[in-house]
């Protein structure tokens, strides 16, 4: 497109949201229209993240924001419980969302898939924006042709909302598109504390591990008859995913539909 892309940014003075702040303002085909955070006061956002001042004054109300500002994207790393509202008030106004927010059931990301399509804008939903997590997530489904017994454990802060990450959920979506449904384990296993044999899906078990000072890791483990197989990966820092939320910008600005995994832009 000829004009710059107009970004504004919900939950800006948070720690994912900061660094979204710092992409915009230094991606050449992007302006940075709007920032929002409820509980924040007035600061200038360029200041807030340590740049020169750029004009871009911190919001509290989000409907007055985007309406103002008039953004064509909507990037969302705040929370699960106010992900499915933000989604349809970004919607309702025309706004494209990029969600880096967990919370949406099938049944919701189809009606938010509903609304984009009558409204002519596209969306994204994607529970992980970091391109070496979408190849971790794509080998593990691989190799889960020929190493059917699996089990994922995933680590992150001890003040994560959700258990089991979307990540880990997007992972074993994958793993199940080409791995049947497989019940592993002895079938007379009793658990004598319950849950100490984690999440079960589709045959495998999911477990999540909440600890301060951890940031985001996840390894899908795979066994067979002498041999193991471990597939990881490791973030360790916020801006392994701005890249990927670049890329996300960009692409939503050409199709219409939501989008349900940063896998579909990643070739």
């Amino acid at each position: 497109m000829d004009r710059k892309i107009r970004v504004a940014v919900i939950g800006a003075s948070g720690r994912m949201g900061r660094e979204v702040v710092k992409t915009v303002l230094t991606e050449s085909d992007m302006e940075l229209v709007a920032g929002v955070n409820r509980s924040s006061g007035p600061i200038d956002l360029g200041r807030m993240v340590g740049f020169e001042e750029c004009g871009v004054i911190m919001s509290n109300d989000l409907e007055q924001a985007l309406t103002e500002s008039r953004p064509d994207v909507l990037v969302d790393f705040t929370g699960p419980q106010t992900a499915v509202s933000h989604t349809n008030l970004a919607i309702r106004l025309g706004i494209r969302p990029v969600m880096g927010t967990t919370g949406f059931t099938p049944e919701a990301i189809a009606e938010l898939d509903k609304q984009c399509q009558e409204n002519g804008i596209g969306g994204i939903i994607a529970p992980n924006f970091s391109i070496g997590a979408i190849l971790m997530m794509r080998f593990a489904a691989q190799a889960s042709k020929y190493f059917p017994n699996l089990e994922i454990i995933e680590y992150h802060g001890d003040q994560k909302l959700d258990a089991p990450s979307g990540t880990a959920v997007k992972t074993a979506e994958l793993i199940s598109e080409v791995r049947g449904e497989l019940r592993q384990g002895n079938p007379n296993e009793e658990e004598t504390i319950e849950g100490s044999r984690g999440g079960y899906y589709n045959g495998f078990r999911i477990h999540s591990v909440r600890l301060p000072g951890v940031f985001a890791q996840q390894e899908v483990i795979m066994a067979e008859q002498g041999q193991a197989l471990k597939i990881r990966h490791d973030s360790y820092d916020r801006a392994a995913y701005m890249p990927g939320v670049a890329i996300a910008v960009r692409k939503v600005m050409t199709y219409s539909g939501m989008i349900y995994g940063f896998e579909h832009f990643i070739d």
